[in-house]
């Protein structure tokens, strides 16, 4: 059976079939031994037993203590006790069948003519008629008056029965659902490690010789997973050859900038001019693309070191304040505390680099770039360093997006500021190579870049 479908279907069918064939047998099989225990010392101890107990509550002469007694036992028991009087009529008015009002009867006159009555009373003490304010009753049990239905409606009778088909039923349909949920539970994993950028997650070795459509299913995720690792690979080697290649040319071209600046008439210094700036951006373009390309293809383990984070930042803050002071803008850092974590440094140099001085782009005139370093509020043993700026903000739609490559927010604008859209994108894969997260928060004037570092014992 290969259709996951037909699986379940039959299992469940199967199930079904078993719970009420289990109750239908064992029901049956207690009506059957039910009666013929008829003549068994069992039942005639369970009827002796309750005549004791009428007869004690008849000693009371309170008629109504044995209704309501002769009531709870039969609805506790599957076998009908009916409480007669001399003329066969039963307390709770039930119907009684003539073969027991025939009984009963035999009996009284056995009461009222045998002379030896009272010797027989001895021996046979469960014969005496149990009388109550001078009328005389006789407890009788039906015992072909047992029906399914009554057995069905009594839960003391029917209770063991039906929790061992329930059990039995539980426990196929548990192993059902395990069978049908672990590869899929499998499945999951899988997807959750290839969303985290593990390309190399494969579900179909795991799935033994099953064959229905959960293994199908698995193929197929195989299949898109080393077409996304082929086409991933293919674009970072792309990046990486193109990086490679454009860098040759820059090079004579800025040789052939040199040489024409020394042969070149003064008319012609604007347009130099030009051509250098736009090299020199041509040329940083390409070293993000390079360093963007290394950390992607990162899968090894960095090289780690104990890193006194807060005199790092200090150190970054100080080196962009001179730029900052430049263009009229300011950085400081507004709240620090010492914090020392395990990590590469010069990583970790680039990624807060790149915040700050995208923060100091994008800042307005005459503003600071607060920076922060204090105990994560949200997570325990970690690290939160907030760089906030006072600019335009972005979109709300792009908070995440703009960690992307080449993402932009408006375009005149980071053309004019020199941006590629790759210096956040750098940043948040170095942080991540450390185990923490990069966020971006609009605030009420600006905009906020949070990251989160797990602090390790040195």
């Amino acid at each position: 059976m290969k259709s996951l479908f037909w699986k379940i279907f039959v299992s469940f069918w199967l199930a079904l079939i078993l719970f009420a064939s289990l109750t239908l047998w064992a029901t049956s099989h207690y009506l059957e031994k039910t009666r013929n225990e008829a003549s068994n010392i069992q039942p005639r101890n369970n009827t002796i037993e309750y005549i004791r107990q009428a007869r004690a509550l008849a000693q009371d002469g309170d008629i109504n203590a044995l209704h309501h007694w002769l009531m709870r036992l039969d609805k506790r028991e599957a076998i009908p006790y009916l409480l007669l009087d001399e003329n066969g009529k039963d307390l709770l008015n039930r119907q009684v069948p003539l073969h027991i009002q025939h009984r009963v009867l035999r009996l009284e006159r056995k009461y009222l003519h045998d002379e030896h009555e009272d010797e027989h009373r001895r021996r046979r003490p469960h014969h005496r008629p149990i009388i109550i304010n001078g009328q005389r009753y006789r407890l009788m049990p039906d015992f072909q008056s047992i029906t399914l239905n009554r057995v069905l409606n009594r839960p003391r009778a029917i209770a063991t029965p039906i929790l061992l088909a329930a059990l039995i039923s539980a426990i196929i349909c548990l192993l059902l659902a395990r069978y049908l949920t672990a590869p899929i539970g499998r499945l999951r994993q899988a997807t959750q490690k290839l969303a985290q950028g593990d390309l190399n997650q494969r579900v179909s070795p795991s799935m033994g010789k099953r064959k229905d459509e959960i293994v199908e299913l698995a193929n197929d995720f195989d299949y898109m997973a080393e077409q996304l690792q082929a086409l991933i690979e293919s674009h970072k080697q792309l990046l990486r050859d193109a990086s490679h290649e454009l860098r040759s040319p820059l090079a004579r071209l800025q040789v052939a900038l040199g040489l024409a600046r020394q042969r070149g008439e003064s008319e012609t210094t604007h347009e130099l001019d030009r051509i250098e700036r736009e090299a020199e951006r041509l040329n940083e373009l390409i070293g993000q693309l390079l360093a963007l390309a290394r950390l992607e293809t990162n899968t090894e383990e960095i090289e780690r070191k104990p890193i006194e984070l807060d005199v790092l930042l200090e150190q970054i803050i100080d080196d962009a304040a001179y730029e900052a002071h430049a263009i009229n803008r300011d950085v400081k850092i507004t709240h620090s505390i010492p914090v020392t974590i395990k990590g590469n440094s010069v990583l970790l140099s680039s990624a807060l680099e790149n915040v700050v001085r995208n923060a100091i782009r994008y800042t307005a005139d005459a503003t600071s770039v607060e920076v922060s370093l204090q105990n994560d509020n949200e997570k325990t043993g970690w690290v939160e360093i907030r760089i906030r700026d006072y600019g335009p903000g972005i979109p709300k739609q792009m908070l995440e997006s703009i960690f992307k490559p080449f993402v932009r927010v408006g375009e005149a604008r980071d053309r004019q500021s020199g941006g590629h859209g790759l210096g956040l994108a750098i940043a948040k894969r170095a942080i991540n190579l450390h185990g923490g997260e990069m966020t971006a928060a609009n605030e009420d004037n600006g905009l906020s870049i949070i990251i989160r570092l797990p602090v390790n014992d040195s």
